[in-house]
This record gives C-alpha cells, structure tokens and sequence, in this order.
C-alpha cells in the first residue's frame, strides 16, 4: 500500500437489542380518481420498502412481511411493522501510512503518523498497529452511531409523496409547490405513537386523520395502526380495500338471492365501486319493465357506464327490471337516495331510447357517406378511407380461405360487413356511448334485416379486446376483425405511427394480440405475411394511397411476431427456446408452427432428441464460428470424398431418415418426423467422435463441412434445434 494513502473498512457491530417499532403513515387529500388508487398504493410501498431497506430500518428478507399499504378515496395508508427505532452502530476501519513510514527509528510517531491521526480527528494514543500481507500499518477504529429511525422517517416520507407517479397530477399552494394527484389537506405519521415531524407542500404531519366527508368527524386523533382502523371505522370510513370489497359483494348477494335473481357479473365495476366509496352499501332499485324492450347490451351499459349500477338477472340470463347501486352511505332508511337513482337511471332509459328510434329512422348503410368527415387519423385520412381499405382487406382474406376448402368462407358477406362495419361511428347512440361502438352497429344490423352473419360479423369485429375477450363468433366476423386490425397496423406503420415504450395511441399492440388470437383460436389457414403485403397493396390502391415499403412490412411481421411469442410462451406454455426453434424454421403460418412448437415440446426430452439438438448446435458453431467462407463454397456432398466409415454412414443415415422425415412432414406429422430424426443420433455422435472437421485437406474439409451444413438444412424445418439450450451442448473448433 503506497505511503500516505489511506483504506477504509466497514462492518456492522454485531446485532444487539435495539427495540422496534411500528410506523402509521396516511396521506390525506381530495378524492383521488377510483382508478389509480390500487396502482399508487402499490407504488407507495415499493417506496418506502427501498427506502427502509436502504437506511437498514428493515432487513430486506423480511421487509415484505413488514409493510403493507392501502388506499380509499381520500387517503393512502402504510403500516411497517418491527421497524428499527434506530440503525445499527457502524465500526469503521481506516488504514493510514505502513509501520515504516509512520515511525522513526527510536519509536517515534513522524510527521505522517501525526498528520493521519489529526485527519481522522482522534488522538495519537488511538493509532493502533494491523499485520497486512503487506506488512504493518497504521490503523484507527472510528464507531459511527446509527441514525434514529424518526430522524431518516423526516426526510424518506416526503420524499416518498413526491415519488409517486401519477398520470395526472396538480399544484396547489403554489406554482412552485410539490405536485400530487389531489390537494393534501392532511397528514399522519407515527413512529411508536410519536408524531414524525415531516411536511410536503405546507402541511405538517401530525396524529390527527379525517372521518368520513360527511358522517364523520373532522379531527380524529389516531396512537397506532389498529386504533387508526377502529376509529376510521366508527367514523364511517372503511380504509382497507377488500374489506370494502367483501361488504359490496355480500351485499350484492343478499339483496338479489331472495329474489331468485343475481347481479350481472361485472369484476371491472366492482373493482371501481371499491375505490369510488369509503363506506360502501348496497341498495337495490327498479325501473319501468318497458324499457326492457331495448337491447340488453345498451340497458347494461348506461347502468354500469354512466350510473355505475350492476344490472340484475333472473336465473335464464334475462335482465329483470331492477338494478343495484352503491353509495357512500351506511343506509338509505326513507329510500329517498334510491328514489333520486331511479328517477336519474329513468331519464338516461328514456335518452336511449330516443337514440333508438331516432337512428334507425335511417339505414345503417346509409350513415356510410358521413365517415368520410371523421377523421381516422390525419395522415391516414378518414374513416371512410380505412372502410373502402377494410372491404378490400376482408375479400381477400376470404378468397384465400374459400380457395383452401373453408366453405363457409364468404367474399360477399364479408365485404357487405366491412361496409357497415364502421357506421355506428356517427350515429347518436354511439356518439352517447362510444364504448358500444361495433355492438350498436351490429344491433341496428341485426334490427333492419340484414343477414344474421353479417350482423354478428359487425357487433364483434372489435373482438378480441384482451386475451381473455372472446374471438368473433363466426368466420365473416373473423374476416372484417383480421382486416380492421390489420389495416391499423400497417398504416400506422407505413406513416411512422408506431407504439413506444407505454404510448400506443392506436392500440396497435392489442390489435396484433387480437390477430395472433384469431388465428390460433380459429386454426386459420393464413400467411403473416401475404396478409401484410395484401394490406399493403390496399393503403397504395385506396386513399391515402401510401406505399408501404419492405423494410416497414418487415416491421409489422417482426411485431406481430413478438406478440405471438408472448401468448404462446405466457398463454401456452411452451418454452422461450421451443419458440425460437420452431419459428427460425418458420412463423409464417402460425397455426402450423404451434403445431411444431407442441411436437417438439413432446419430445425434447427423450432419450436420443436432446442429445441430438446438442449436436446440432455444436453443428451451428462449427459452420459459423470455426469454417470459413473459402470452406463453404461446396454446395453438395461428394460421395468419393467421405474417405472415413463414420462419416459415410452419416451421409447414407441422413439421406434414408431425411427421406423418411420428410414424408412425415409433409403429412404434418412432426411428432413422428421428428422422432424419426432422432434416430440420427447414433450416426451424429460416431461421427464426432471418430472425424475431425477442420483437418488440413482443403476437399475433404470442404466435404465435411458441406456434409454438417447439408444436415444442418435438412433437419431443420420443423425446428432448429441448435436453438434449443440443450444442457450438454458444446461449443467446439472440431
């Protein structure tokens, strides 16, 4: 160690009784949107548990046990149990000057000696001697005390609050104030019972937390978790959110059961019920049986929509005329909160139903003329353009089902729901409710006497809006379904409209998860990237008449792939390397490469196929990392030259097993093809251990490596099995 330097060495004192304690944190403030309650309260504590581990408050094995966090309209809620009043005591070990430099010949502290020990602020009589590997040196031992928790808490919890993200966030106090979500009005934060004395935008923490808005009171002094819930809770405040969850659902049940009806299943509604109410209850109301005369779909969606109600079936499925509604109250003993609902829920029935009657005053087809003063987006033109795109899209794909023997495929119809497909866009009940858009076209469809298919194909052609939404029901609607999406997605592409990172405005990545969905649920014949080029060619016929190039339809097939790995390897179950070697073979055909990905999933594992794939791709890394381009120029084997018995009997077991192989494959019977490959396995492994590759002999080397590539090609249409991460594969220079 060079003379003058110093070295610094920490270590923990040994663990000793410091007491712990439990923290209460709220933060207060006007109704946060129902919606991003859940999110921020999970945000919250992966702060805080970051922050506690980091300041040693919390052991990080046992911080998840430790801290919990909730959150209700008005206020998000951390509890951390067994936190450390203080941190743990650090020694701290600092290596000054060697013996030699740091004394003198009779003993003596010298200059450096006497310069370290004014440096690190202690007395020469603290200075101790370490025997090194490099000798002796200079050390002193300096003992940090560890923070007091409430001390780290004044600076971790504010900036906790600041650290939550939100999508939309507000100032108050201030333009130069903090930002958050709503106004805080309030904030609690205890430490063993003991006020933690923070701040953020002006508000002083204190022990005090706020009732319900309206039953309870306004200042309610808390001393710990527990005395905070049972407070809040005499105050009419339920702060955890399953227990809000497990009223409103016990509720549901019990106001509907005796009726021999159930609520709607509706698990988005009841997500939003939970976070909208502090004291949640149930009450049930009624409307006028006359309106049950409109379409469920549309009396089921101003309940939920608009008035957050769960709509109330009878036990065949039929809506019966009553609804459930929530309310931030703990009863309703005169129903005058019920008689307001219903009188509300009225008046929107009796809007719908204007919209009913007054659009269908009009054929649908003859809503048509007015998408073209809708924008679709602004350099793909209008709505009318992407429908003229849509109808071409949706023939096409029907012409190439009904040529591959799917009878059922109709050019006709899927043209004439194409057509209609985007209609609803402007009509009144749309406009009122964009969220039926595709359902009221369909309705009305349905209602003016077009055909039951093309109705279906028009109501579903939004379908699949997740993974776990259903596809269209039949293949007119899969046909206007494929062509929507696809025409987004190329377009989009072609004018640089492509998702990054969270922004997709155009939802391009649920459109590819739609198609991907389609075609796999369907078993439909169908090339990725005919279908691309189709839709290419429809945007340069059709306005806005874009041309699409390679490199774009490149882009479109590497993201529609993408979303295929993601449903088969999360949705499946296949492995990542199962996907990956059947699509290097191949992903054009999706259906198809499933049907080799579950082949090869059954049986990577069997006696001969894994020792194989690792000869695979010991093959791969000879021919790309040890050959060199003069060694490929040989096409073909030549027989005369396979000089070794090991070597001929590769050649003459890879032609009769290929030969065979391939049989099975064009009959699409890749679990046997691939079963008879692995019988190529002894062949593989004598040849590497008798032949070397990469020998001097320029024509046999050639030879050899003509052999390994001809193997490589042949064997691997089903898969590549160099792809997959056989345990035992090698990476050689034979």
């Amino acid at each position: 160690m060079p003379s003058g330097r110093t070295q610094k060495r920490t270590s923990v004192k040994a663990p000793t009784s410091i007491p712990r304690a439990e923290l209460l944190f709220e933060i207060g403030c006007e109704e946060i949107p129902a919606g991003m309650i859940a999110r921020a309260a999970q945000e919250l504590k992966e702060i805080l548990s970051k922050q506690l581990v980091a300041n040693c408050l919390v052991d990080e094995s046992t911080i998840q046990q430790s801290i919990e966090t909730f959150g209700a309209p008005r206020r998000l809620t951390a509890v951390v149990r067994n936190l450390r009043l203080k941190q743990e005591d650090v020694t701290r070990e600092i290596t000054g000057p060697p013996k030699s430099v740091a004394y003198d010949a009779s003993g003596q502290p010298t200059r450096a000696a006497i310069s370290f020990a004014e440096k690190q602020g202690v007395p020469i009589s603290k200075l101790s001697l370490v025997n090194t590997p490099k000798g002796e040196y200079l050390v002193v031992k300096q003992t940090i005390p560890g923070k007091p928790a409430a001390e780290i808490l004044e600076k971790v919890l504010p900036e906790a609050i600041h650290e939550i993200a939100w999508p939309r966030s507000m100032y108050w106090a201030g333009a130069q104030s903090p930002r958050f979500v709503r106004p805080i009005r309030w904030i609690v934060a205890l430490l063993g019972g003991k006020v933690i004395p923070c701040s953020f935008a002006e508000v002083q923490a204190g022990r005090t937390t706020d009732g319900h808005r309206f039953l309870g009171k306004r200042v309610i002094p808390v001393a710990s978790a527990a005395d905070y819930e049972a407070k809040l809770r005499k105050n009419f405040v339920l702060c955890r959110p399953e227990v809000r969850r497990k009223k409103i659902e016990a509720e549901l049940r019990s106001l509907t059961s005796h009726k021999g009806l159930h609520p709607h299943e509706d698990a988005v509604l009841l997500d939003l019920v939970t976070y909208l109410n502090e004291y949640p209850t149930v009450i049930l109301g009624s409307f006028d049986p006359a309106f049950l005369e409109l379409p469920e779909e549309i009396l089921i969606t101003v309940m939920r929509g608009h008035q957050k109600y769960f709509a109330i079936e009878s036990r065949t499925g039929e809506l019966a005329p009553h609804f459930l509604a929530v309310i931030n109250l703990p009863r309703d003993p005169k129903g005058l909160v019920r008689a307001g609902h219903e009188r509300v829920l009225r008046a929107r029935f009796a809007d719908a139903r204007f919209f009913w009657e007054t659009d269908q005053r009009c054929p649908l087809g003859d809503y048509l003329p007015k998408l073209s003063a809708v924008t679709y987006e602004r350099r793909l033109g209008s709505y009318g353009d992407k429908v003229e795109r849509m109808r071409g899209l949706a023939r096409w794909l029907a012409e190439q089902w009904f040529s591959s023997g799917i009878a059922s495929a109709d050019v006709a119809g899927s043209d004439r729901a194409a057509e209609l497909a985007k209609c609803d866009l402007v009509t009144e009940m749309v406009r009122e409710f964009p969220e039926l858009q595709g359902v009221v076209g369909g309705l009305y469809a349905s209602a003016q006497g077009e055909a039951e298919e093309i109705a279906s194909a028009v109501y579903d052609h939004y379908k699949p809006l997740g993974l776990d939404d259903p596809i269209p029901r039949n293949l007119t609607g899969c046909a206007v379904a494929l062509a929507d999406k696809l025409d987004s997605i190329v377009a989009c592409f072609a004018v640089g409209a492509i998702p990054t990172g969270s922004s997709d405005p155009f939802a391009l990545r649920r459109a590819a998860l739609g198609i991907v969905k389609i075609i796999l649920e369907k078993k439909l014949p169908f090339s990725l990237s005919a279908a691309i080029s189709a839709a290419a060619i429809s945007l340069r016929e059709h306005a806005p008449k874009i041309e699409v190039t390679p490199e774009v339809e490149r882009q479109v097939l590497e993201f529609l792939l993408e979303r295929a790995r993601y449903i088969l390897r999360e949705r499946r179950g296949f492995a990542y390397d199962e996907i990956n070697a059947a699509f290097a073979a191949g992903a054009d055909d999706l259906v198809d490469a499933v049907e080799r990905i579950a082949s090869l999933k059954a049986i990577r594992n069997t006696k001969n196929f894994a020792p194989l794939a690792a000869s695979f791709k010991r093959i791969r890394n000879i021919l790309e990392k040890s050959a060199g381009k003069a060694d490929k120029v040989q096409a073909n084997v030549r027989p005369e030259l396979l000089r070794e018995a090991p070597e001929l009997q590769l050649y003459t077991a890879a032609q009769r097993i290929g030969e065979e192989a391939s049989h099975r494959k064009r009959e699409k019977k890749y679990k046997q093809a691939l079963e008879k490959i692995s019988e190529l396995r002894p062949a593989v492994d004598h040849f590497f251990d008798k032949v070397l590759v990469m020998v001097d002999d320029e024509e046999i080397r050639r030879n050899r490596v003509a052999l390994l590539g001809g193997l490589l090609k042949q064997f691997s249409t089903i898969a590549d099995f160099s792809e997959l991460g056989a345990e035992d594969a090698h990476e050689t220079s034979n």
